[in-house]
């Protein structure tokens, strides 16, 4: 019983509570909206949140965002938006977001959210699907973007441009602020504050949309109570105090980037807005100590650290990549000892690892104090402190070379449909190559593929997961619901992975992209592709082999190692070039025997 792969966190841990007593506040709350008084009260003379290239480049405290939320809400209510009713809200990160967010959560009303680049007919579905009745939009472009304006000009209640213009029926934000200053009458405010007294943890806060790509996108309604246990249980992760810098950089209204904003605003953090077009130039200036991040964004300053230093003088390049392998040899030494690895460690291989450690210590303890503060200076900033990653596994070479620099990257997962926190690595159990252990209060198990046994630990099985986090069902798609959430309140997340003692989660891929040799052997490409990517020849693969004997790799070359190996870049040419096809099949095959436990049918032919 105890080999079997489930994971209860029912409880927190001891270290955990120490994280969670610092949140009591969050107990006498049942809204999200809920934080502003308190945060206005305690942290008020704070910057809250600062938008570095927003067109408008405004800068408030808590004091002040808190006032014009309060504002916002009652412009909302006088246009009359009421508890239950949803308002369609269109944008990318900026102050006024936020506030207009908090404004509707604040009426107990609801906001559907998507981003300005969805194409037109996506956006009129989550309109119309949404029953929205009210419209949030960021600029000109936006509305004209759509094509059923006359009708949605009849029948909604309000529509608001979040830049300051005004034009045809639509309300510009300085007139909508401006509506909460005019004269409010006796019954006005008390129907207000009748409406504010109706807030309750089960109330609906946000209808997420899932990307359509097969289909119409799915609506996920997320509760208050669903996002609540995020912004509590994510001090379990990363513990900023008051202040503290953060670059937001990822769309706030992908639901990683909203609970972690929602968390670090929480914590009384100093929230700075940029985008990826500044991301290089923002992390220098901001210096933050936490991030919400993404993959993309690691392999980017990863490649980008490479690549300069190809312009080194040749020397220097030898001595700097001779001490990262140093210091990862000396990283992966240290793991085995502590038991941090995804496989068990024996006593032969622990004590080759101190042998190891030893021989290493000193070039990497010179390394850390004289040349990787200088790197992680032009990288990321000085300060990073919890660079919390979701959205994706991070590429095992990627993580290797952060950890050798001294930055431990935090690897989550989650879906939009769990809020969307799952699980994550802590700061004193970080697992590299795994996602992390269950947040406070979830459970997850692995079940085999006909979901009615429990697997063992390190078997590859469906992950299902249960939890505070979960949603309670699609918007208005019953058979779908009834395909992801049992009775029970377990929900199937669609991918595939093992869980190790201890708890830490491993994803190994999504159980549709699973290939079956003719075999019957199943692959998981996900995991190997990752694995191919890590090879300086290769830019993008995607491996095949769906009934076929074996596996084959479709690859987009480093276009640079071609042309020094046979001076053409003609595809035609590289195509037809046995030697270069050689040099791929070995490279390609090196990287997959390498992995740790590799299996003879993942080699491509």
């Amino acid at each position: 019983m105890r080999d079997l792969a489930y994971y209860s966190s029912k409880k927190a841990s001891p270290k955990e509570n120490i994280f969670l007593s610092k949140r009591s506040f969050l107990k006498k709350i049942n809204h999200v909206d809920q934080i502003w008084e308190y945060l206005k009260n305690n942290y008020g003379k704070i910057m809250a949140v600062n938008d570095l290239r927003g067109q408008n480049n405004e800068e408030y405290n808590y004091h002040e965002l808190e006032k014009l939320i309060s504002k916002a809400s009652m412009a909302f209510f006088k246009l009359g938006l009421r508890k239950g009713e949803v308002v369609s809200v269109i944008a990318e990160n900026s102050p006024r977001w936020l506030i207009a967010d908090q404004a509707i959560m604040r009426l107990g009303a609801v906001d559907a959210v998507r981003g300005c680049s969805a194409p037109s007919i996506e956006l009129e579905y989550i309109i119309q699907h949404s029953n929205s009745v009210g419209l949030v939009i960021q600029s000109r472009e936006i509305w004209l973007k759509l094509s059923n304006r006359d009708e949605l000009i009849n029948k909604l209640k309000f529509i608001i441009i979040l830049d300051d213009i005004s034009f045809e029926k639509l309300i510009g934000w300085d007139s909508f602020i401006h509506i909460a200053n005019q004269s409010n009458s006796p019954n006005d405010y008390l129907d207000y504050k009748l409406e504010l007294s109706k807030a309750h943890i089960h109330d609906v806060a946000t209808i997420l949309y899932t990307s359509g790509t097969t289909g119409k996108p799915k609506g996920v309604p997320l509760t208050h109570e669903n996002l609540l246990h995020q912004i509590t249980n994510l001090a379990c992760i990363a513990d900023p105090q008051p202040a503290t810098p953060v670059l937001s950089v990822l769309p706030i209204w992908h639901s990683y980037e909203r609970s972690a904003e929602y968390f670090f605003f929480s914590c009384g953090c100093s929230q700075f807005y940029t985008s990826p077009k500044y991301l290089k130039d923002d992390i220098k200036i901001v210096q933050p100590v936490v991030m919400a991040t993404v993959p993309r964004l690691w392999e980017a300053i990863y490649d980008g650290f490479f690549s300069a230093l190809k312009k080194m003088p040749r020397n220097k390049q030898r001595l700097i990549k001779f001490l990262i392998t140093n210091s990862s040899f000396f990283k992966k030494d240290l793991r085995k000892i502590l038991n941090k690895d995804m496989i068990p460690v024996t006593s032969n291989q622990k004590l080759s690892g101190f042998l190891s450690l030893f021989l290493r210590f000193l070039p990497h303890v010179l390394s850390t104090f004289f040349i990787y503060p200088g790197i992680l200076k032009q990288l990321c900033g000085q300060n990073l402190k919890f660079p919390i990653n979701g959205g994706g596994a991070l590429p095992d070479h990627v993580d290797l070379f952060f950890e050798s620099l001294g930055i431990n990257v935090l690897v989550g997962y989650g879906l939009t449909e769990t809020s969307p926190v799952l699980t994550c690595r802590r700061t004193w159990e970080n697992v590299r190559g795994s996602s992390g252990q269950p947040l406070p209060f979830t459970e997850v198990k692995i079940l085999n593929e006909t979901k009615d046994k429990i697997l063992n630990f390190h078997q590859i099985g469906k992950i299902f997961v249960r939890g505070p986090q979960v949603m309670k069902g699609y918007l208005n798609n019953i058979s779908a619901t009834k395909e992801v959430l049992s009775n029970d309140g377990w929900f199937d997340t669609g991918d595939l992975g093992f869980l190790i003692p201890g708890g830490s989660l491993v994803i190994t891929g999504r159980a549709k992209d699973t290939i079956v040799l003719s075999s019957g052997e199943n692959i998981e490409p996900s995991p190997l592709e990752t694995e191919i990517l890590s090879s300086d020849y290769i830019n993008q693969v995607q491996l095949v082999g769906q009934d076929k004997k074996n596996l084959s790799a479709l690859i987009v070359p480093n276009m640079e190692f071609i042309y020094r190996k046979i001076s053409s870049n003609v595809l035609s040419e590289i195509n037809q070039n046995t030697e270069i096809r050689k040099i791929y099949k070995y490279e390609i095959n090196r990287l997959l025997k390498n992995r740790i436990a590799s299996r003879v049918e993942e080699q491509i032919s």
